[in-house]
């Protein structure tokens, strides 16, 4: 078997494409946005060209790293799952050998980054939520508890708190919020990708929460987790951190989720599951930049 694997890497060319997948780069640009308006709502004038372009970079380079570990770990669950069995390392074309060169090179130059342009805290955060992603997540907890997702989701919830703390170089209260609201919007977000893949993730036996405690079960809990996620989204305009761009926004946004939720609990809307899996990704999006929205209109009436 692993001559016929080196075989067949010897026999494909090596595409840069292969590569790039290896750091899920529509993952990590959502990440990179959410990092983006941490650092620009941590001040009230400018962030330094430096600090954007280069912090920024960091925090991808070592986000596509965990990821590429991701890949590597992951490989046999890739190869069954019908989402994933194109992936370079589940069809052999990467080797396990390049890829963690190929991580390792990613987190060195991240890291360097950050420890130049940034401050060291922000390279220690970025670390820790690597490790949590690519060791806690990924090698343990996604195999043993249906609950992996919420815990291990604190370490995809970091890149607001990396960005603010990239330009202030200490962690207050407002970047700790923009972490509990992406914690929080996590689980009904990975959990509706679950029920539309439940099958797979069954004949890849890994314990997602639809396939341990069966659909009904996880839809009652997308729909308390989207409430939980709904006040959350509130406290930044509770904490005067917002003003009423912002609330209106959540307020709206929130609303849309809520609706997704339960049209999924009660069998009202076909493909449900994946309708709000993909709205949540929108949610998430607009829902921050009505942060930054409302923190620059607030910065112009203050003038």
């Amino acid at each position: 078997m692993a001559i016929l694997s080196s075989a067949q890497n010897h026999a494909a060319p090596l595409r840069w494409q292969d590569y790039l997948e290896l750091t899920k780069p529509k993952v990590v640009l959502l990440m990179l946005i959410t990092s983006l308006i941490g650092m620009l709502l941590a001040t009230e004038g400018w962030v330094s060209w430096q600090v954007l372009l280069f912090g920024n970079a960091g925090i991808g380079l070592c986000a596509g790293a965990a990821a590429a570990i991701n890949h590597l770990v992951d490989r046999r669950i890739d190869s069954i799952m019908a989402r994933t069995q194109k992936r370079p390392v589940a069809q052999g074309r990467l080797a396990p050998l390049q890829v963690i060169l190929f991580a390792a090179l990613l987190t060195a130059c991240g890291s360097a980054l950050l420890l130049v342009f940034t401050n060291p805290l922000t390279l220690w955060l970025t670390l820790a939520s690597l490790l949590g992603y690519a060791a806690l997540y990924t090698g343990f907890l996604k195999r043993a508890t249906p609950q992996n997702i919420v815990i291990g989701g604190l370490a995809g919830a970091a890149p607001p708190l990396l960005g603010w703390v990239a330009v202030t170089g200490q962690v207050s209260a407002e970047p700790l919020l923009l972490v509990l609201i992406i914690f929080a919007w996590t689980p009904p977000h990975f959990w509706a990708l679950a029920i539309h893949r439940k099958a797979e993730y069954a004949k890849a036996d890994i314990p997602m929460l639809p396939v341990t405690h069966g659909e009904r079960y996880t839809k009652l809990h997308i729909v308390l987790y989207s409430l939980i996620l709904f006040a959350i989204s509130l406290l930044p305009f509770v904490i005067h951190m917002s003003g009423l761009i912002y609330l209106v926004a959540a307020v709206a946004l929130g609303a849309k989720f809520l609706d997704g939720a339960w049209a999924l609990w009660c069998d009202t809307k076909p493909h449900a599951a994946i309708g709000l899996f993909k709205y949540s990704i929108t949610y998430l999006f607009l829902l921050f930049i009505a942060l930054l929205v409302d923190h620059y209109w607030q910065g112009v009436i203050h003038l």
